[in-house]
């Protein structure tokens, strides 16, 4: 025997139950992706900062090198990146670490830290 309006209802019950999960799969994949762009943001600085030390004289490296790497990071990554003076002869290295935000970038970042480096043969100059 049948109820009348049997099972009614029982789809937004459901979606009810199912949205705590939806929204921490959606909290999941956000974080993936700025962790993502992170890594992104860290490789590019360093390709930056490299190009730039190669540029100029090796007194000049360690400023020009720091000044090109923040230069391109958005001002939530800026404020936590570690760029140590760019390094070698003939063949210059530069370094940039960056912290992945939690959510949001700018407020709190994870304890966690994305490396990215770069390297570039210093060319001769005639």
């Amino acid at each position: 025997m049948r109820r009348p309006g049997g099972d009614r209802g029982q789809v937004s019950v459901e979606l009810l139950g199912m949205t705590p999960l939806i929204l921490l799969t959606l909290v999941l994949v956000w974080q993936a992706v700025l962790a993502g762009y992170t890594f992104t943001l860290a490789g590019n600085a360093a390709d930056e900062a490299v190009r730039a030390g190669t540029a100029v004289p090796p007194g000049e490296r360690a400023g020009a090198c720091r000044e090109a790497a923040l230069k391109h990071l958005p001002d939530a990554w800026r404020s936590g990146a570690g760029v140590p003076p760019c390094g070698g002869s003939g063949y210059v290295t530069a370094d940039v670490d960056l912290k992945v935000p939690v959510l949001f970038p700018g407020f709190i970042d994870f304890p966690v830290t994305v490396h990215g480096h770069a390297g570039a043969v210093e060319e001769a100059k005639r």
